[in-house]
C-alpha cells in the first residue's frame, strides 16, 4: 500500500524508522543507525532514540532537539568509510564547545553502527510483534571484546549470537538476561556494567517493544485526521470499515493496514497493545463492536465516540440481552473519547482521541507537566550483581 512520506524525516516516529531501516537492508544501500546508549543529566531524548543517516546524508529521526545533527551526520559518514561501530560522547554543558543557550543540559553517548544484518532481529519486532532485547557492547576493557559485539535475547529470556557481529561473551549474557525482563516490561534502555572473564564490559540493553497498534473501527472522514496523526506519533494504524464500501488502501492512505470486517470479529484484529476507536457512528455496529472488545481480555483501551448517553443506552441493549461486564472491563472503555483540550474542529478532535491514547500507552495521565514533580523522563538505575 501507499506509504506517505513524513514530510519532516527530523520528527519521523521509531517504527517508520524502521521501515526505514530495513529499506536501506533489503536494497543494499549504506546507511548508519545513530542510537543514544546513555545520558546524564537532561536531555531531549532518553536512551534507545535513534537517528538513520542514510548513503544521501539526509538524516531520519531525531537524537537531539537539533543542535548535534550535523556533527552526527559528519561522523556518521566517517563510519560507514571504516565499516567499524563507534561510541562518541557528547558534553552539551560544554560552552566552549557548543556555546551558549542550548536546552540540553546533559552529556550523552551515542552508537554509531554500520546497518548490517546484524539489526534484522529488531525489525522482526514489527512483523512478529514479539518484543526482544538487543544487547551491544559499547566499552570493554576485555581484549576479546569490541564495540558492536552483539546478542539478542528473545521475549522467553533466550539469547540468540549475532549473525553478523561477534557474539558477546556468556559470562557477560548470563549477567544481564536477569534484568532484560525488567527493562522489556517497563520499555526501558540503559547501559549496564558487567564482567567477564578477561575485564570489564559495558554494555547497552536495548529494549524493543512492538509498536502499538491503534484500530479505528469507522470509514466516515473523521477518520482521517485521526490516522494521519496516530501514524504520525508513532501508532501501527489499522482502519477497520464494518462496510465493504470504504475499505480500500487508497480511501485511508494513512493507514498502515485497511480491512472490512463485520463488528463481532473486530477482537480478532487486536492484541495486548491495540488501543480501539469505535467511530462508525452506527449505533447497532458500534455495539457490537464493543461488545465484541469487552470480551477480549487483551484490549486495554476501547474509546467510544459519542456522549455518555449513548454509552448508556448501549450499556442497557447489550443488559437486555443478558450480557453484563465487570467494572474492570468497564472501566477500559473511555466515553466521551478523548482529552479534554477544547476546541471543535475536525483535527483538534482527532488530536484529543491520539493524545489520550498515547497517554493510556505510556501510563500517563495526560495532564499539564508544570504540575508534574521531578524529572519528566523516568530514569532507569540498574545494579547488576556479579556472580
Amino acid at each position: 500500500m501507499s506509504n506517505p512520506s513524513d514530510p519532516d524525516p527530523w520528527s519521523i516516529s521509531e517504527p517508520e524508522l524502521f521501515r526505514e531501516l530495513r529499506r536501506s537492508l533489503r536494497n543494499d544501500k549504506p546507511a548508519v543507525l545513530v542510537t543514544i546508549t546513555d545520558v546524564e543529566g537532561s536531555a531531549y531524548r532518553r536512551p534507545g532514540a535513534k537517528m538513520l543517516v542514510p548513503a544521501d546524508e539526509e538524516s531520519l529521526g531525531a537524537v537531539t532537539a537539533g543542535c548535534l545533527e550535523g556533527p552526527v551526520v559528519d561522523l556518521a559518514v566517517s563510519i560507514r568509510d571504516t565499516g567499524r561501530p563507534q561510541i562518541e560522547t557528547f558534553d552539551l554543558m560544554d560552552d566552549d564547545e557548543w556555546g551558549l543557550g542550548l536546552g540540553c543540559n546533559g552529556v550523552i553517548d551515542l552508537l554509531l553502527e554500520p546497518v548490517d544484518n546484524s539489526v534484522e532481529p529488531m525489525l522482526s519486532v514489527l512483523e512478529n510483534r514479539e518484543p526482544m532485547t538487543v544487547l551491544t557492547s559499547v566499552e570493554s576493557t576485555d581484549p576479546t571484546v569490541s564495540i558492536g559485539d552483539r546478542t539478542v535475547v528473545d521475549a522467553n529470556g533466550n539469547p540468540t549470537p549475532s549473525s553478523e557481529r561477534e557474539s558477546l561473551p556468556e559470562v557477560v549474557v548470563d549477567e544481564i538476561v536477569s534484568v532484560t525482563k525488567k527493562f522489556r516490561t517497563e520499555g526501558k534502555s540503559a547501559t549496564v556494567e558487567v564482567s567477564s572473564r578477561n575485564g570489564e564490559v559495558r554494555v547497552f540493553v536495548d529494549s524493543i517493544k512492538p509498536a502499538p497498534q491503534l484500530l479505528l473501527f469507522g470509514n466516515q472522514n473523521d477518520v482521517q485526521p485521526v490516522s494521519r496523526l496516530g501514524r504520525t506519533v508513532g501508532f501501527e494504524v489499522v482502519v477497520a470499515s464494518a462496510r465493504g464500501a470504504m475499505a480500500a488502501d487508497e480511501d485511508f492512505p494513512h493507514a498502515h493496514e485497511v480491512v472490512a470486517t463485520r463488528p463481532t470479529d473486530l477482537a480478532k484484529l487486536a492484541d495486548e497493545m491495540t488501543y480501539a476507536v469505535l467511530m462508525s457512528h452506527n449505533f447497532l455496529d458500534d455495539r457490537l463492536a464493543l461488545e465484541a472488545l469487552l470480551e477480549s481480555s487483551e484490549i486495554p483501551y476501547i474509546g467510544l465516540m459519542g456522549p455518555r448517553k449513548r454509552f448508556e443506552q448501549i450499556q442497557d441493549e447489550l443488559a437486555k440481552d443478558g450480557a453484563t461486564f465487570t467494572e474492570d472491563q468497564l472501566e477500559r472503555v473511555s466515553t466521551p473519547v478523548g482529552l479534554d483540550l477544547g476546541g471543535g474542529e475536525p483535527v483538534q478532535i482527532a488530536l484529543s482521541i491520539v493524545s489520550e491514547t498515547l497517554a493510556i500507552h505510556n501510563g500517563r495521565s495526560g495532564g499539564r507537566l508544570r504540575d508534574e514533580e521531578g524529572p519528566i523522563h523516568d530514569r532507569v538505575s540498574v545494579t547488576i550483581q556479579n556472580s
